[in-house]
């Protein structure tokens, strides 16, 4: 699996529809929703899954009030539960010698543990693949979510144990079972755990929300600064963690810490805030924003550490209600004709 910076055919989104997943406050989505894919559609082909021709006739009209570029949209009718296209989509792998060659990776999806309804979530993958036959489909026959792993295309994976070896996942699998299918299916060789996720985050821990490899030695990780905050001890642990680890290469990683937004609440609830849960596309990076000062924070070290990139900050405050952001919500396509970074 290339890292998410290297070069993107397409990203894949699925549209949201489904108001359980944002009670009382669906409609105020649309706008950052838009946005993101307009921004997307700058640099790249968007592929959208809709539930009907309806729903496909009614996104195509907005998102064409909204200036987007139409030649780069593709949408499919393909029925989904809810929007989360980073855990219920299809994983695209690179064939290691010959890089004109891609693969698509169809994971089981149980709405992180059987909290939701997924039986048509979890057939995303396989319509995706009846669009583009000619690619191998590989069916690892568990449970495994895109956000809960982070790859650097060089050997190396970033995930959870309070995702992974939670019990709600794959209880008949140890550690070691774990570790080999993501050497086998991601095509890594080297495995690095963190502990838990923040507070808010229904995934048990999805590592999309902590830490991001950035480049293939350099990994981005939340820090929260105020002490007496829920996060505070569980992201310092996971900072502890990275700084003792290893990559595949022997080398030690650069830790770079991103701060922690303010706390976002609706209705009571405090939701996963984090500006980790950023998109790395061809010529951007997007990142959620939350109104406030650490905004301005965030983007300044992201672009440092992107460059060659423009750092583009979306309102989120409504999205993350979801319980998720911009990367939850997209899985990349790499272009079949870069060279293999492994």
């Amino acid at each position: 699996m290339p890292a998410e910076w290297a070069t993107h055919e397409a990203t894949w989104l699925t549209w949201p529809k489904n108001p359980d997943s944002w009670p009382g406050k669906i409609e105020s989505i649309y706008p950052s929703y838009r946005l993101f894919v307009k921004t997307l559609a700058e640099d790249e082909l968007v592929h959208i899954n809709v539930d009907d021709e309806a729903a496909l006739r009614e996104v195509q009209s907005s998102l064409k009030a909204t200036g987007c570029n139409m030649q780069n949209i593709k949408l499919h009718i393909i029925p989904s539960n809810d929007a989360w296209c980073r855990d219920h989509g299809p994983a695209f792998l690179l064939c290691r010698d010959n890089p004109a060659k891609r693969a698509i990776v169809n994971w089981n999806h149980n709405a992180w543990g059987g909290k939701y309804p997924y039986e048509l979530d979890t057939q995303v993958p396989v319509r995706v693949h009846d669009l583009m036959p000619d690619m191998p489909l590989f069916e690892p026959g568990i449970v495994m979510e895109g956000g809960s792993i982070d790859v650097n295309g060089c050997g190396d994976l970033l995930t959870t144990t309070s995702c992974l070896l939670n019990p709600n996942r794959n209880p008949h699998l140890s550690q070691d079972q774990i570790e080999g299918y993501l050497r086998d299916y991601y095509g890594v060789d080297n495995i690095i755990w963190l502990g838990d996720g923040i507070v808010g985050d229904d995934t048990d821990g999805h590592v999309d929300d902590l830490s991001r490899f950035v480049a293939p030695d350099t990994i981005v990780t939340a820090v929260e600064r105020d002490v007496w905050d829920e996060n505070y001890e569980p992201l310092q642990k996971n900072l502890r963690m990275l700084k003792r680890c290893r990559l595949a290469s022997g080398k030690q990683p650069t830790i770079v810490e991103l701060p922690m937004p303010d706390v976002v609440f609706y209705d009571g609830q405090r939701l996963p805030a984090s500006y980790a849960n950023f998109y790395i596309c061809n010529k951007k990076v997007i990142f959620p924003t939350y109104r406030c000062l650490a905004d301005n924070e965030a983007a300044y070290i992201l672009e440092a550490l992107f460059p060659d990139r423009e750092v583009v900050g979306i309102d989120s405050t409504d999205i993350v209600w979801g319980l998720g952001s911009f990367h939850c919500l997209s899985q990349q396509m790499p272009a079949a004709t870069q060279q293999p970074t492994a």
